[in-house]
């Protein structure tokens, strides 16, 4: 479903190929994209036409060329299951050269592509289909929105925003019932869905999401081996220990993760920076209290193709402006103006936030040290992570060796305290805890 060969220290050394070697030794049939894309346009192809070929079928239907149109990869495939023709159509994250460097796919354009979507489920149908899934990357909201707009698709199966949704949601439309799911990430839920279908019908569902606790389950020898085989030439640089974690290490949350907070705080104290900003991503893996923090362990967390740190003059005005931005990307009352990941962590500046309220009115109250943030007062913002190809050509300390440096240099990572915004308007929702007014 995407986010599968990028994420780790020896899937970046290796360009995915450590992790295109484990999904052919698994057996995957089917795969579409996201973070696949920071490998750029080349590699992803090589991928895809040579470790690939005639063993796991690459979908997705919404990547064109920008020239022409054309189809870049295969929007469909169509597969007998038990003796049923089931078609399965390929959907990649729509917004990679938003969210990513446009630069590392120049000649390819993404989208949600619904009118695309929709004539493709009326040609598997033409042709037999008697069920029909969409693998999607789209993340959940839009799913939600693209089933009940796009007709004839039975389940859809999702990916990005790492949902671990127990049972499917059931969307109507026009024809009928599209079933929406998402099976979180990191292989940390099983999802297993069997349909029954009579004649060109779905007559019934059973989906089941699974934990999988890795602990309890005997290692396959053939991936155990070949997981040793991708370590081995990097093993002395993946165990190097940088730190010992005191507190509960973690990246996922809407606003801001532990291992986040980690980042800005050494962001702004190796750049000698005012505030910091870093990106909302939504992988990684966590640490438990009395951990070892190892360079494998931070690079789960910052291993991508445009590192890069940044050192930036901005004006409050500016500030606000990012913020406000970023906000919209993820409260845009439109899932399909929902662009990006989670809330831009933020370290040094406070602010509140309405996630309600219209766009660019969402932020206020911003202030550093308990003074308020000046429109045209200029300040001192560290960051990473930039899509600009002028970033790319400036280049920058890669957070990785930034971030190492400063984890040496603490020796003892005490428990994180999460600088978070107070959050406005939303009393009542059973998603927050705290910092509600």
């Amino acid at each position: 479903g995407g986010d599968t060969l990028q994420g780790s220290g020896t899937a970046l050394w290796s360009q995915g190929q450590d992790m295109a070697d484990a999904a052919l030794l698994l057996g995957v049939d089917v795969m579409t994209a996201h973070w696949e894309m920071t490998l750029g346009e080349a590699r992803v192809k090589q991928i895809i036409e040579k470790d690939f070929k005639d063993k796991i079928t690459f979908l997705a239907q919404n990547i064109v060329t920008a020239d022409f149109g054309d189809a870049v990869f295969e929007p469909y495939t169509m597969r007998v299951m038990n003796g049923v023709q089931v078609a399965i159509i390929g959907q990649a994250f729509p917004y990679t050269p938003v969210a990513n460097p446009r630069y590392l796919v120049p000649n390819w354009t993404f989208g949600i592509q619904e009118e695309s979507m929709q004539k493709r489920v009326n040609e598997v149908r033409a042709k037999g289909a008697q069920a029909v899934v969409l693998l999607s990357h789209n993340g959940m909201d839009v799913d939600l929105k693209l089933a009940s707009r796009v007709t004839g698709i039975d389940v859809i199966l999702g990916g990005h925003t790492h949902d671990g949704v127990p049972a499917p949601i059931k969307v109507e439309n026009t024809a009928g019932i599209t079933l929406v799911t998402n099976a979180g990430s990191n292989g940390k839920y099983l999802a297993v869905l069997d349909l029954e279908v009579k004649g060109n019908t779905v007559t019934d569902v059973r989906y089941k999401l699974m934990p999988i606790f890795a602990n309890l389950l005997p290692a396959d020898t053939a991936m155990s081996t070949l997981i040793k085989k991708i370590r081995a030439p990097f093993e002395t640089k993946l165990t190097e220990k940088l730190a010992v974690t005191e507190g509960l290490l973690y990246r996922r949350g809407n606003f801001n993760g532990s291992f986040d907070q980690l980042i800005l705080d050494g962001l702004m104290a190796e750049k000698n920076a005012e505030m910091a900003f870093s990106p909302g991503f939504r992988w990684g893996t966590s640490l438990l209290p009395g951990q070892a923090i190892t360079l494998e362990h931070l690079l789960d967390q910052t291993a991508i193709s445009y590192p890069w740190t940044t050192v930036t003059n901005m004006s409050g005005t500016t500030i606000k402006t990012i913020l406000e931005d970023v906000a919209d990307n993820l409260f845009n009352p439109d899932p399909y103006y929902q662009q990006g990941g989670d809330m831009v962590r933020v370290g040094g500046l406070q602010y509140s936030i309405d996630p309600n309220a219209v766009a660019g009115q969402r932020i206020s109250a911003m202030n550093l040290r308990g003074k308020a943030i000046e429109a045209e007062k200029i300040y001192k913002v560290a960051g990473w992570a930039p899509v600009a190809e002028a970033a790319r050509d400036v280049g920058g300390e890669p957070i990785w060796d930034l971030m190492s440096r400063y984890l040496k240099s603490l020796k003892t990572v005490k428990a994180r305290q999460l600088n978070l915004p107070v959050i406005k308007g939303v009393a009542g929702n059973p998603g927050i805890a705290s910092s509600v007014n």
